[in-house]
């Protein structure tokens, strides 16, 4: 499969949309922030507007790997660890890091996504997808992250946007 040069995330959707040369390749369904999109530092909102990945991290750790600050703890997700550890906010498997490239907006100051750790990260299978429920982050399905994240180039460029997909990026993929 070719690498994807774009994504497109649709808070409106809870939907990642991944494109090769121009055609859709990729549909996925995600959680964002529970406190809907911002781009302000402690807002617990996930932020809009072009992005690219910055850092790729966890290649080569097992699916459920836990991260914490960027590194793997040695520990794998399992219920009896949820149970242990129910405050946690879950980051597994791999990270793809978000890089705001507006400045004002997603980029500097206040509004920095890299500063504020946007992630596309791995979540416990047992989290609902398509309903929003990160602190900010984007979460996706392990195996889902783990197709991803292979496919996803350094630098790729991402946007996050309110409005919900065009039609024609819900039709089926070929």
């Amino acid at each position: 499969m070719p690498s994807l040069d774009f994504l497109h995330i649709s808070l409106a959707d809870q939907c990642l949309y991944g494109f090769a040369q121009g055609q859709l390749r990729v549909r996925l369904p995600v959680s964002t922030a529970i406190k809907g999109a911002g781009e302000v530092n402690g807002s617990g909102c996930t932020p809009r507007g072009l992005h690219q990945v910055r850092a790729k991290i966890g290649a080569g750790l097992p699916q459920g790997a836990v991260l914490r600050g960027r590194r793997w703890t040695g520990e794998i997700w399992a219920p009896a660890l949820h149970a242990q550890f129910p405050e946690r906010d879950w980051i597994l498997t791999r990270i793809l890091w978000l890089s705001g490239c507006e400045p004002g907006y997603n980029r500097m100051g206040p509004v920095d996504t890299f500063r504020r750790y946007i992630y596309l990260h791995g979540t416990p299978d047992c989290e609902p997808m398509g309903v929003p429920l990160s602190h900010g982050c984007v979460r996706l399905r392990n195996a889902d992250l783990l197709d991803l994240f292979d496919q996803v180039p350094l630098h790729c460029p991402v946007r996050i946007e309110q409005a919900a997909c065009p039609e024609w990026a819900r039709a089926p993929l070929n």
